[in-house]
């Protein structure tokens, strides 16, 4: 007899996962990575169980690495996400993605009058909470919460 407690997704040969998002953040790191458009396999689960978190997302994409931009996107909507890198079924690298101090070009400021929004001016942020993201606009000052953060 089957034992049906368990699902099983398959594994990808070469890519990365993303593992460790909050549940309600799932479709916001398939946003801002703009997954709708990969053309590659993609594998995503939401509310499993963590015992850490209570429960989590994670998400596959076969044959897609991301860039450093790309790893602080998802910092910003999920901070404690974790990254493993997969060569020939392996996981060969294991990244925590981290909130970086300074923050450019990938998030707007929601200050509406803010320079940024009314010139070609790449946006410039210094966080000033890096659990549950806050940051702070260099040119108007104005502090815009996670929740409330447009990503680029």
């Amino acid at each position: 007899m089957n034992d049906k407690r368990h699902l099983e997704v398959s594994a990808i040969k070469n890519g990365t996962v993303i593992d460790h998002i909050p549940s309600e953040s799932l479709f916001k790191v398939i946003s801002i990575l703009a997954l709708d458009k990969v053309e590659s396999q993609i594998t995503f689960g939401n509310n499993l169980e963590s015992k850490r978190m209570g429960s989590k997302a994670i998400i596959k994409i076969a044959n897609v690495f991301f860039r450093n931009d790309d790893i602080n996107r998802i910092a910003l909507v999920a901070p404690e996400a974790k990254l493993n890198i997969i060569r020939d079924y392996a996981v060969v690298d294991k990244m925590i993605v981290e909130v970086p101090e300074q923050i450019s070009g990938i998030a707007r400021c929601v200050n509406p009058k803010c320079i940024t929004n009314n010139e070609n001016i790449v946006t410039r942020f210094t966080v000033v909470k890096k659990d549950s993201v806050s940051l702070k606009c260099h040119y108007c000052e104005r502090i815009t919460d996670q929740e409330h953060m447009d990503i680029i």
